[in-house]
């Protein structure tokens, strides 16, 4: 990755918005939709404690004096349409509030991450964030239900992915989460150890299973020859070990998959 994408909450915080027009505005409605207090002028904004600016003057120039003297007092600066002064760049934004989509093409290409963003959105339900929403509620039922963290995590993988009781492209998913934790049979991929043969260094060549697996695993046993690109498309807090490493058999409560080459 070329950057690291990060939620940033801002809501009654002073972040700096220099320059007037077509360029500048946009940044202010974006401040002020996260509930930000937008500061126009550069000294106020430093001293009142922002740790965050957007720069978008018409003058090339002043576009580079404002983010040097904004960068060497520790903040983070974006410069609209100046990508390499950028230490940050704005995403193109899918809201289902709370559920946000945020695409972005490291500045190279704005259009690009629109158009992406305009056919997502025909795929993620209005109510996308009402189902958010009821997880959150329903936190305390899926603890008495999965007691176990692991347990509890499987669980809602399992009813999370695409034809689950809870799928979230299909609408009205937290209309069915209290059938979903009465269901005496809703449950996760069980705990153990599965072995996959990958025979492919390319990710779009997994298939849903292996791809679900990866993405599910608490521990990964991998071949030192498997790509590692076919290692990022596993859990980010999976513990990863070679197969020289082998742990031998499965922790209990835990799902080790192990990766091997043909």
């Amino acid at each position: 990755m070329r950057s690291l994408p990060l939620f940033h909450r801002i809501a009654g915080q002073p972040v700096i918005v220099l320059g007037e027009g077509a360029a500048a505005e946009p940044k202010r409605r974006l401040v002020e939709r996260a509930g930000g207090e937008v500061v126009t002028d550069l000294a106020s904004g430093i001293e009142r404690g922002a740790r965050i600016a957007f720069v978008a003057h018409d003058d090339q120039a002043a576009c580079e004096a404002d983010a040097t003297r904004l960068q060497s007092a520790g903040l983070l600066v974006n410069v609209v349409d100046r990508p390499e002064l950028c230490d940050f760049t704005t995403p193109s934004i899918l809201d289902r509030d709370p559920v946000l989509v945020a695409i972005g093409t490291a500045g190279a290409s704005a259009g690009l991450a629109k158009q992406l963003r305009l056919r997502l959105e025909t795929l993620l339900p209005a109510d996308l964030g009402k189902l958010a929403d009821a997880l959150h509620r329903a936190r305390t039922a899926l603890r008495r239900r999965w007691p176990a963290a692991a347990d509890r995590r499987r669980a809602l993988d399992s009813a999370l992915a695409a034809g689950g009781p809870l799928d979230p492209l299909v609408p009205g998913g937290a209309g069915r989460i209290a059938a979903w934790l009465d269901d005496p049979a809703a449950t996760g991929i069980v705990a153990g150890r599965i072995e996959l043969t990958i025979a492919s260094d390319d990710p779009e060549e997994l298939t849903l299973r292996q791809a679900r697996l990866l993405g599910t695993a608490d521990i990964i046993l991998f071949d030192t020859a498997i790509a590692p690109a076919i290692l990022d498309r596993a859990r980010a807090d999976a513990a990863r070990h070679p197969l020289l490493d082998e742990i031998g058999a499965a922790i209990e409560g835990a799902l080790v998959v192990v990766l091997r080459r043909p």
